[in-house]
């Protein structure tokens, strides 16, 4: 079995030997005179499974050391034992709330020792592949996720011959300008994975419209009142869909899906459908779709209209005539004109 490595920092060379002597035969040994050696070495190992760290030494100290794994993050990875004959009770505290797990005691006492490193090297090394295989089955979770949704996608695309583009596009566009509105309003902040799964999530906001029936979904012409009564229910329609497969994504991009799915038609005024929710009752995530939907809806062809230019598209949505929407988002949307522009020049 290959050895794991273990660095032993220490300015006194008798104590980096003495330790050096005690764990040979187990491990492989690592060491370092002070806490710049120390940083050095471990900036350039991943290889290093534990650290017995001396706190009080000259330049960069134990202290130092330590602050610098939280800032890396190895110490979430990597236990550190403190070397040390010191007493002062401030110190020890400090040391153990910047992560060090136990602490060596001079003189050492090799048999205790050995299995007191040993447990903790073997209780991180499970937390550490414990954590890896998580992550592995977030990344297949998330192919999962991407191909249901790539799925329910071609449905939709498959089903009304107008929306093939148009759901890729709002997925992109939707993204876009979830990011220009966190970036420039605090209250609407979020983390850009969660950013991630709204765009992923707006493409099913019109799989509703799979229960639509044809006449009603292609027609060239300007639907009548039942008919557009009819086309409004693609919302509840589509979170009847949703409902049936909750199990086949992840919580997040269910709810993210759902509710854009809902609530993409909803306006700021409350005059949208199918909830009539007014203001900040509709999600900031609802709210870009929507700006989302309009603009693709007003720049792209469609059977009963040909497309508008940027310019023409942007000032119909700031006058209102497609219904009424969050100020700061449409704030947003003009902050991002060029990056939308450049979106639908490579699309």
């Amino acid at each position: 079995m290959e050895k794991k490595t273990i660095l032993i920092v220490d300015d006194v060379e008798i104590n980096r030997a003495v330790l050096a002597e005690i764990f040979k035969d187990e491990y492989d040994i690592l060491e370092a005179a002070g806490g710049e050696e120390a940083l050095a070495i471990m900036n350039g190992n991943e290889e290093i499974s534990a650290v017995l760290l001396d706190l009080l030494m000259p330049g960069i100290d134990g202290l130092g050391v330590l602050k610098n794994m939280n800032v890396t993050g190895k110490i979430r990875t990597v236990p550190v034992f403190l070397i040390t004959a010191a007493e002062n009770r401030d110190l020890l505290l400090e040391a153990y709330h910047l992560g060090a797990v136990d602490i060596i005691t001079k003189p050492f006492y090799a048999h205790f020792l050995k299995h007191r490193i040993k447990n903790i090297i073997d209780l991180y090394s499970y937390q550490n592949e414990l954590e890896s295989i998580v992550a592995e089955q977030v990344t297949r979770l998330n192919k999962v996720n991407r191909s249901v949704i790539a799925a329910l996608a071609a449905l939709i695309e498959f089903r009304d011959c107008e929306t093939g583009g148009h759901v890729r596009r709002m997925s992109t566009l939707t993204w876009l300008l979830m990011q220009a509105v966190s970036e420039r309003y605090p209250e609407y902040h979020l983390p850009s994975d969660e950013i991630d799964k709204i765009g992923m999530s707006a493409v099913l906001h019109d799989v509703g419209k799979i229960s639509i029936p044809d006449p009603i979904l292609n027609k060239p012409g300007k639907l009548t009142a039942e008919e557009f009564e009819i086309m409004k229910t693609h919302t509840v329609k589509g979170c009847e869909i949703l409902q049936k497969i909750p199990d086949l994504v992840d919580e997040g991009t269910y709810v993210y899906s759902y509710d854009i799915c809902r609530h993409h038609h909803e306006r700021w005024d409350g005059k949208g459908y199918p909830d009539g929710l007014v203001g900040d009752e509709t999600s900031i995530w609802s709210q870009v779709a929507a700006v989302a939907d309009v603009y693709d809806a007003l720049t792209s062809d469609r059977i009963y209209k040909k497309a508008y230019s940027h310019d023409v598209a942007t000032q119909m949505i700031l006058n209102g005539e497609c219904g009424a929407f969050n100020p700061k988002v449409l704030d947003a949307f003009l902050n991002a004109k060029e990056k939308i522009l450049a979106m639908y020049q490579e699309s």
